[in-house]
């Protein structure tokens, strides 16, 4: 049963006292009662609010969604209780994120009202992003981890499936990187390792993939390109690293890379990795700083 207010002396000190934000609007919209917590918030006094058209709160290109939705709760159309995520900006032009639930109600004379209860979200949306992040993405480098890695090279594999066209991948590993750590120290391999990872991906196409599979081996997927031209892009990767001077020694550092192409719609893609894989030992084994193709690609 909806709630009916007989009087403003009727609304709880609780509410006033109440560490969420409460508001009370009109059937047009406006700002009746708005309580302490509710002013903080958003960082205005209770007489800028009181008269005010709620919607005020949203970015503009919302304010008519959100008002549609306002009448037809006080239409009784929508549901009496309503819990929606919004992105709102207080006085200071500061954007947040905040739950907000919003119930009808009656006053004495029967017009019907909307009561609305704002809680803060913004810090829990921040780090369920960051957690969303550190889940797909190596922490150090910022490239995508093993598992998102994989996770492209399938849904690279379903579009080829899908559209056809070539596709490639390549395991890169950069070359005697333990002496690095040995030599300079870890604090000098984690600098060196970024600054690798960073000459990869500015090197390659905005759509290609680069992924950190663990230590010093990286993952490159080439949607689009044949053999041929993925070795040509390896080549001027290994070219453009071999010539970068890295982390505070200016360290100078090389990697090998074992290249494999699709050989059809049903190959997996452990097959098709276990391929770039050996490629990548044949290429270990020639003297490594080069590049080595799957064999019968």
């Amino acid at each position: 049963m909806p709630l009916t207010l007989t009087g403003p002396d009727d609304i709880p000190r609780l509410i006033r006292a109440a560490p969420i934000g409460i508001s009370i609007t009109d059937a047009a919209g406006r700002y009746e009662m708005v309580n302490p917590a509710y002013c903080d918030f958003y960082g205005y006094t209770e007489q800028e609010l009181l008269g005010q058209p709620f919607t005020m709160m949203v970015p503009s290109e919302q304010r008519r969604r959100l008002l549609e939705m306002h009448q037809r709760l006080i239409r009784g159309e929508e549901d009496l209780a309503r819990r929606q995520e919004w992105e709102v900006r207080r006085k200071n032009g500061e954007r947040r994120t905040v739950i907000a639930e919003a119930a009808r109600i009656f006053d004495n004379t029967g017009e019907a009202k909307k009561v609305t209860f704002v809680t803060d979200i913004t810090e829990r949306k921040a780090l369920e992003r960051r957690l969303d992040y550190l889940a797909r993405h190596d922490e150090l480098t910022g490239l995508l981890n093993r598992r998102a890695g994989l996770a492209r090279l399938e849904e690279e594999l379903e579009r080829h499936r899908r559209l056809g066209g070539a596709l490639c991948v390549a395991i890169c590993d950069l070359d005697h990187f333990k002496q690095v750590n040995d030599r300079h120290g870890h604090a000098v391999g984690d600098e060196a390792l970024q600054g690798a990872a960073d000459v990869l991906l500015r090197g390659l196409r905005h759509y290609d993939v680069l992924a950190r599979l663990g230590g010093e081996e990286f993952l490159v997927i080439l949607p689009g390109v044949t053999r041929p031209g993925a070795e040509t892009s390896l080549e001027r990767l290994r070219c453009k690293l071999s010539a970068t001077p890295l982390a505070r020694p200016r360290l100078h550092l090389t990697f090998s890379a074992g290249v494999a192409a699709l050989a059809g719609n049903e190959e997996a893609s452990h097959a098709l990795l276990e391929r770039a894989d050996r490629a990548l030992y044949r290429a270990k084994a020639s003297g490594r700083n080069c590049i080595r193709a799957a064999q019968n690609d």
